[in-house]
């Protein structure tokens, strides 16, 4: 009967489609459409049921008369028995594929292969649908109003108790001095520097303290502090890395990394660069830093070794320190100690967080990561999803246009991955990298202000989360001036949103957290490294007023003595015209203004034709624009928006001289760099921001010389707010006398044989 029993219902299985049989599964009876009318009653069947099942009210009923089971819950338990068999012979495959893995990790094979990557982002997957409660998936990566399907989403769920910091200990290889306890060490005496209220609340209304010097490399360097105690140094003629408190490994593993800048004789006597040196002198003090000398082109790469250098030996000692304190208090018996004594982290994990522009900048960053602490060791350290990093860090050689001729600085900012929408964690235990961590398990975030803005959000919107950002202790953000490219308010969000008191505990252990960051003391003891190409009002603004650090700030202050218009190549003078202004608010309309009233009626005349005017700033593009539409000029505009049929459309225009005027901005010429070719007229609405562009937009002029080199002009607005951008453009000691001066217009003529 068993075997009968079983062949007719494999029979019947067989017969279902698989849509029948999806709707057996999920519904536990067929399709009323697919019913079959049997004319034979079936007989009555027994079914006992077990313990834990549902009973109903009646229960003496249930015991005494039997249940009848159909035909549909018999092919349905026989499905079941199915999909079990079938799951279970997945997770024997999923078993195998596992150890696999491991064997590979023990082989020293620091990469993990893409089935575990799939795997871990399925995990992934399956934690968030679990757990419709969590919008951000608890680890703040996930962008509001995005899928959890994209790229963008995944988080490695698979390592979280490898990297965690609660769970494990200090190795017993690493050795005791580990833990950083030193007395001299920088980062031991700055987590330990204690405020009282009293300081604290005097902050808001101390005048800041200054001190100039001058450094050998840096040049004019100014010391600030609204604290009480101003301390300056100048830097030593050599040191060696044993002074500057390093952690192991970075010792052995920095002279290799840093190889490539250093040569001769000053390989061997110093590991430091000279300007390295001085940078690192000042990082490793704690105090705030603004360098705005860092290009692409020149000392990009070398600052940027010389930040992660101190990004790695700030976090391997900050979590040397929590897994030291855990082996202690393992060791110790219960009641025995001081709480205080074991009070060494914030109140969430990420203690480091990287801004940077592009995603090649993202890659470089965690590629010298990597080197630093592997350097030349046989063993390789264990780097999770690398490979899955590189593919959407990286990029393809061939995806960049062969014939495309660009200036120098521009090929030097524009390589690789320039995507400007990104955000990843980075969890660093010991001699072990895990990319992709939740935020909540990371110990540095790297950023975009744009990916970091997408998590933050704003005022009023349901997914938002910016507790990650309650504990950060170093906040680096590298090639400042770009942002000024993207979008400045990216920025000014990220540092409102700095140092907040957490909405949600996040499982953090109060008894282990810093009280002056109990005490919403935390961006007080926060250092921030400001690396920027340029001196500009609105960095200096941000550096001025979000930078507070306890241990003082440093800025470098060096002035150029000649300006851009030095590098202006062609014959043509430059007319520049003084605006009075009474306020800087009142700088944008009395610009308009001057511009309507004076200027422009200079160039309505059929003879100034192809006057190309150059806007930086995109708002007074568009009330310029406006504006001519509105008094119908004939003129033709560009702006980083405009697709690229128009663009070539307006140049075409503008050359052959059917349009008169061509309104250029220039966010558009630093992601362009095209050339305009036609110019014969160029007014400067507004100084350039960056000081090369002017002599860049002045060489244009040349492109088409046809022997009316005589007639070409040059005018250029600026007011007594514009001395920064006036210095990097004619000089700063020329800008003094132009701003001093009784006189409102003044002459400039380049080129003269």
């Amino acid at each position: 009967m068993g075997k009968r029993g079983s062949r007719s219902q494999s029979q019947l299985l067989g017969s279902l489609t698989k849509k029948q049989k999806k709707h057996l599964r999920d519904f536990g009876e067929e399709h009323p459409f697919y019913d079959r009318v049997s004319r034979k009653e079936a007989k009555p069947q027994t079914c006992q049921l077990s313990e834990s099942s549902d009973t109903s009210s009646s229960e003496s009923e249930a015991e005494s008369e039997p249940e009848q089971v159909s035909g549909y819950h018999r092919l349905l338990a026989t499905l079941k028995n199915v999909s079990k068999e079938e799951e279970e012979e997945e997770e024997e495959e999923e078993d195998s594929v596992m150890d696999e893995t491991e064997m590979n990790l023990e082989d020293g094979d620091s990469d993990i292969s893409e089935e575990e990557d799939m795997a871990a982002e399925s995990t992934d997957m399956q934690s968030s649908v679990a757990s419709p409660a969590d919008p951000e998936g608890k680890d703040g990566h996930g962008p509001p109003g995005t899928s959890e399907e994209s790229p963008e989403e995944f988080t490695d769920a698979k390592h979280e108790s490898l990297f965690s910091l609660e769970t494990n200990f200090l190795e017993e290889e690493s050795g005791g001095d580990s833990s950083p306890k030193a007395s001299q060490d920088p980062f031991v005496q700055h987590v330990n520097t204690k405020l009282k209220e009293k300081e604290i609340q005097a902050v808001a209304t101390n005048p800041k303290t200054t001190h100039q010097l001058k450094w050998p490399i840096l040049g004019q360097v100014v010391f600030s502090s609204k604290f009480q105690k101003l301390e300056t140094f100048k830097p030593p003629k050599d040191i060696d890395l044993k002074s500057v408190h390093l952690q192991k490994p970075l010792e052995s593993t920095w002279i290799k990394t840093n190889s490539q800048f250093l040569s001769g004789p000053q390989k061997s006597s110093s590991p430091f660069t000279p300007l390295q040196k001085e940078l690192f002198l000042i990082m490793n003090s704690y105090r705030d830093l603004f360098y705005p000398e860092r290009t692409a082109l020149k000392n990009g790469e070398e600052i940027r070794h010389v930040y992660c250098l101190h990004v790695i030996n700030h976090v391997l000692k900050a979590n040397a320190q929590v897994l030291g304190n855990n082996s202690r208090r393992r060791s110790q018996k219960l009641g025995v100690g001081d709480d205080d004594d074991f009070r060494d982290q914030g109140l969430t994990r990420p203690k480091v967080l990287i801004v940077v522009p592009f995603r090649e900048a993202a890659l470089r960053v965690v590629q010298l990561f990597i080197s630093l602490l592997e350097g030349d060791s046989k063993k390789k350290i264990i780097v999770s999803n690398k490979k899955r990093f590189n593919g959407e860090y990286g990029s393809d050689p061939e995806e960049r246009p062969p014939n495309l001729k660009r200036p120098e600085d521009y090929e030097a900012v524009f390589v690789g991955n320039i995507d400007d929408h990104f955000r990843i964690g980075v969890a660093i235990l010991q001699r072990s990298i895990r990319l992709y961590a939740p935020f909540y398990s990371s110990d540095i975030l790297i950023a975009s202000p744009l990916g970091l803005r997408t998590i933050i959000g704003g005022e009023g919107e349901k997914k938002r989360d910016f507790d990650f950002l309650s504990s950060i202790e170093l906040l680096i953000i590298d090639q400042a001036d770009i942002y000024l490219m993207q979008n400045w308010e990216h920025v000014l969000h990220l540092m409102n949103h700095m140092n907040l008191l957490p909405l949600d505990s996040h499982g953090v252990d109060f008894s282990r957290v810093r009280m002056w960051s109990l005490n919403n003391w935390s961006k007080y003891y926060r250092q921030t490294l400001l690396f920027g190409a340029l001196q500009d009002a609105q960095i200096n603004s941000v550096f001025n007023k979000y930078c507070v650090n306890v241990q003082g700030q440093v800025a470098v202050r060096s002035v150029p003595m000649t300006g851009s218009i030095s590098r202006v190549l062609v014959q043509l003078p430059h007319v520049f015209q003084r605006m009075q202004v009474e306020s800087l608010a009142s700088v944008i309309d009395a610009r308009f203004n001057f511009f309507v009233n004076k200027i422009l009626p200079q160039y309505r005349d059929a003879v100034m034709s192809h006057t190309l005017i150059y806007v930086p700033s995109y708002f007074d593009f568009v009330r310029l624009r406006n504006y001519f539409k509105k008094e119908e000029l004939n003129f033709a505009h560009i702006c980083e928006y405009t697709q690229k049929s128009g663009v070539s459309r307006a140049r075409h225009f503008f050359l052959q001289g059917e349009k008169q005027f061509l309104l250029l901005t220039e966010r558009f010429h630093f992601y362009k760099r095209y050339t305009i070719k036609g110019i014969r007229n160029l007014i400067f609405y507004e100084l350039p921001t960056y000081p090369h562009f002017y002599s860049e937009v002045c060489n244009m002029l040349r492109a088409t010389s046809r022997g009316e080199e005589a007639a070409w002009t040059c005018t250029v607005l600026y007011s007594k707010y514009d001395a920064q951008r006036l210095a990097a453009v004619v000089g700063v000691e020329r800008a003094a006398q132009m701003l001093q001066s009784k006189k409102n217009v003044h002459l400039f003529i380049t080129g003269e044989r």
